[in-house]
């Protein structure tokens, strides 16, 4: 899924992110003390403390060798205010570092983008390779890379080889395979020899962190090279993406057909219905604008306002109705009637990313199903997918390189590695069901011990958040420290990646996080927070002030209960 060129949804959001990102940064080593300190006393310390300076000047890192890499510059940058190129503004608070940039291609055909970060002082023994967003195509500078640079991590992104667009990738499969895993390994190998050159030791401690195609870079380091990164963080994981693109294709052609597209007017009133009849059955307050799960809400579309003699945001037509339950429904197999991948969770309906932006003919398909174009050639008509012949036909092209589906994550786990991942309950972009789905099969392998599970993998299912983070959607909380979150979190306990690195360094596995939902205008502040826990647990409302998350506890709420694609479409 891509953060950053969907419509434009988000880019009055994102644009506002790097002039708030500074506002709980005191310094660089922020990792150390937290802003404010951690929330359990604690600070989180690799063992030998930070690196006050760098050992070399940044210029001579253009020096450094690299297995298929080139280094194309070293810059040094002042504390203070930095405009990434081809961004609109400036990242602000950012502590001085030497910006790296590299050219990879571990093939002839490969042309892989890296951009490493290095602080100049303070750097804290570790190192953080962050996630992109839909296609890439460019280095993403808003999903984390500034981020881990004011916690005091060496930090890095590729535009896993796509630039400068995913859809100029037909007939190039070495390319395919870089934007699917490959573009990941380059990262690491690029980022960790550039920190072992400037600081004259190499990172204690390695950490990835993405959402969405993010995600899926996380789930494939985890199954492909297990030993590249002690913490993985995967965000929304777009790790089954053939199928999630073939859900995005049965969700364009049923709002295609005759009468059926829905303005945004409509899916607001789809999801009032919706959050009308099941907020406050699901374990959080009776006052949520949102679901804390969508599996325990059993509305029925057919009581939805019908259309008579108009057609206004008031209601809907028999063809929109029926475009409706279709994608509630999901994909299918017509033959064979086999589930290829899940619906459209309840609540996610009207969001961004959602419905609007699924039923654009012009716009979706070319930010979002370029494995189709790949396959099948320039000026495929995306309406006539088949969900028959044509999935198989992709599968066997692309499943392969684009896939990250194995449930076998034993080798990460025996070389000590910790995963997170997490999921917005709201999230129209990589729904929810996948990810329970995905848990629950690791779990199977682990033996069906869900404790064996929880010792190295943990799942965060988010109330109300869209995809992503805040910046998503959402009418719940969305920020913890993930990637695309606009603001530091103020300690630990609210901050996903400091928790991931007391779990890897000190063993304390996280119990729960503590998210938040901030105000807008000139001085945000929390709204509302509310703990994530750790599935299968869920937040329950007890009393008192529904925004305070000590108005919750987490208990046990359902394992699995979401629609599980056939075994072959899980290749």
């Amino acid at each position: 899924m891509n953060m950053r060129k969907s419509g434009q949804v988000f880019e009055a959001s994102r644009q506002m992110v790097p002039a708030v990102m500074a506002s709980c940064v005191a310094a660089a080593a922020i990792v150390l003390s937290g802003c404010g300190g951690h929330g359990d006393g604690a600070p989180v310390v690799s063992p030998a403390g930070p690196v006050t300076s760098a050992q070399v000047p940044c210029e001579t890192l253009t020096n450094t060798a690299i297995p298929d890499g080139i280094v194309q510059s070293a810059q040094s940058i002042a504390a203070g205010s930095f405009t990434p190129p081809g961004q609109a503004s400036a990242i602000t608070g950012l502590p001085a570092f030497c910006r790296v940039t590299v050219l990879m291609q571990p093939t002839p055909d490969s042309d892989i983008n890296v951009e490493v970060w290095l602080p100049q002082t303070a750097w804290n023994r570790r190192f953080l390779a962050t996630g992109n967003g839909g296609g890439a195509g460019s280095i993403a500078y808003v999903t984390g890379i500034a981020q881990g640079l004011q916690r005091g991590f060496a930090s890095a992104n590729t535009d896993l080889g796509t630039s400068p667009n995913i859809n100029n990738m037909i007939g190039h499969p070495e390319r395919w395979n870089d934007f699917g895993y490959r573009a990941n390994h380059e990262m690491t190998i690029a980022g960790k020899a550039l920190v072992n050159a400037f600081y004259k030791t190499g990172p204690q401690t390695s950490y990835f962190s993405g959402c969405s195609t993010g995600g899926q870079q996380a789930l494939s380091i985890a199954q492909r090279y297990p030993t590249d990164y002690n913490g993985i963080i995967a965000g929304a994981p777009a790790f089954n993406r053939t199928h999630l693109n073939a859900m995005f294709s049965w969700n364009l052609k049923a709002l295609n057909a005759t009468g059926a597209q829905m303005t945004q007017g409509k899916l607001n009133m789809v999801t009032a219905n919706v959050v009308a009849s099941c907020a406050g059955k699901d374990g959080g307050a009776p006052t949520d604008g949102f679901l804390t799960d969508p599996r325990q809400c059993n509305f029925n579309p057919d009581t939805l306002p019908k259309c008579s003699s108009s057609n206004d945001d008031t209601c809907l037509t028999p063809a929109q109705l029926t475009a409706l339950e279709a994608t509630y429904a999901g994909p299918t197999n017509p033959r064979t009637g086999e589930r290829i991948f899940s619906g459209m969770p309840f609540g996610t309906e009207n969001l961004p990313l959602g419905l609007v932006n699924q039923q654009d003919a012009s716009a979706w398909p070319s930010q979002q199903l370029y494995d189709l174009l790949w396959t099948f050639g320039a000026g495929y008509d995306y309406l006539s997918f088949d969900f028959d012949h044509n999935i198989d036909t992709v599968d066997a092209l692309l499943a392969p390189p684009l896939n990250a589906n194995s449930a076998d994550l034993n080798d990460f786990k025996s070389n000590g590695g910790k995963l997170i991942m997490y999921n917005g309950s709201s999230d129209p972009g990589v729904p929810l069901p996948s990810e329970i789905e995905y848990y629950e099969r690791v779990v199977q392998d682990q033996g069906a011990d869900l404790n064996a599970t929880q010792n190295f993998f943990r799942y965060y299912i988010v109330p109300g958040m869209g995809h992503c983070a805040s910046i998503g959607g959402g009418a719940g909380v969305g920020e913890f420290g993930q990637s695309y979150a606009t603001y530091l979190p103020p300690d630990k306990a609210h901050d996903v990646l400091l928790q991931l690195v007391d779990w890897v360094e000190n063993q304390t596995p996280p119990i729960q996080l503590i998210a938040s939902k901030y105000s807008t205008g000139a001085n945000p502040q929390p709204v509302m927070q509310r703990p994530l826990c750790a599935y299968p647990q869920l937040p329950v409302y007890q009393a008192g002030d529904p925004t305070a998350a000590s108005s919750f506890i987490c208990k046990d709420g359902p394992r699995g209960g979401v629609p599980t694609p056939a075994p072959r479409y899980l290749n």
